[in-house]
């Protein structure tokens, strides 16, 4: 990378985006107590102000239902009332992601996801040049997208994408809050309202596929679990449409099933895959094929696994 006069590059040449951006601290000096600054809050009549017509295709437009299981919103506020990076660690399936659009949604804020895959590269994240018509043209990627409109960019599994790949966030994610695009030979400043948050499942953890320590320690982290019966089961039949009666017996194969996670199963079933087996009972599917379809025949291959899970299954329908 280049410095110097490339350090000091910081006005943006992108004419589709926004110019006015801020370090960590010129934002906390800001802001008035409210978390969406005045400038990006939707006008009275309800229509978005000029600044953010950019960021609208990424807004959460309704509220995303979302069961608190102790404190971890008002911890959420608290990181992003000083932009903290954040990290949730938990198994698939647990509402991670679910919580993630929930707190977009509370904070007003938009929300840019990205799904991580083994293949994804660090242009993939900040961006490339195309060729059309004209010539060639700059496409940011999603990170840099959020980076400059002051979106909540979303990391799903981050552990997925390559190690170089993952070390493109750094430069964002300490104080210097700065994502360079070398290929383009342009820092973005990050906005005052950009905040990264990254997932991943500790239980997939290995020698290959784990986060590296200098990545961990530029985050805070909240760690998610499966809900206790009761809760679990009020989710289910929440989205699922399934009376409370069928949603905690599906909890209890649940609970069957995570009991068996290292004796033969990689992971026990997710509070998701209950939703999608009381959505088909809700739907008129009988429960034992809705169970098979949704959480015995999806989770494992192998069949005395499967025979011990329809037992479950079974026992409960």
């Amino acid at each position: 990378m280049r410095h110097g006069a490339l350090l000091k590059e910081i006005a943006m040449r992108h004419d589709d985006y926004v110019r006015t951006y801020a370090p960590r601290q010129e934002a906390r000096a800001t802001r008035t107590g409210s978390v969406m600054p005045a400038a990006y809050r939707p006008a009275a009549d309800g229509s978005a102000p000029a600044a953010a017509t950019g960021l609208d295709a990424y807004r959460v437009p309704q509220e995303p239902y979302y069961r608190a299981l102790a404190d971890e919103v008002d911890l959420y506020e608290a990181a992003y009332s000083v932009r903290l990076p954040v990290m949730l660690k938990g198994p698939t399936g647990c509402g991670k992601t679910r919580f993630v659009e929930y707190m977009a949604w509370k904070l007003g804020k938009p929300l840019i996801t990205v799904a991580c895959n083994e293949d994804m590269t660090a242009s993939d994240l900040v961006g490339r040049y195309l060729l059309d018509a004209n010539g060639t043209r700059w496409q940011d990627g999603p990170l840099a997208t959020a980076a400059r409109l002051g979106a909540i960019c979303y990391l799903d599994e981050v552990v997925e994408a390559r190690q170089d790949t993952t070390v493109a966030i750094h430069p964002l994610t300490d104080a210097r809050r700065i994502l360079p695009l070398e290929k383009k030979g342009e820092i973005i400043q990050a906005h005052p309202d950009f905040q990264l948050v990254i997932s991943y499942n500790p239980g997939y953890q290995s020698l290959m596929k784990d986060l590296k320590q200098s990545t961990k320690q530029r985050f805070a982290a909240l760690d998610f679990h499966y809900p206790e019966h009761e809760v679990e089961a009020e989710i289910v039949a929440h989205e699922s449409g399934v009376g409370l009666d069928v949603a905690k017996n599906l909890v209890h194969i649940a609970e069957r099933s995570r009991n068996l996670k290292g004796h033969g199963l990689d992971e026990g079933l997710s509070t998701r895959m209950l939703i999608y087996a009381g959505s088909l009972i809700a739907q008129g599917v009988a429960p034992l094929g809705a169970c098979q379809m949704a959480l015995v025949r999806p989770i494992t291959d192998d069949p005395d696994m499967r025979d011990a899970l329809d037992a479950a299954v079974t026992t409960y329908f």
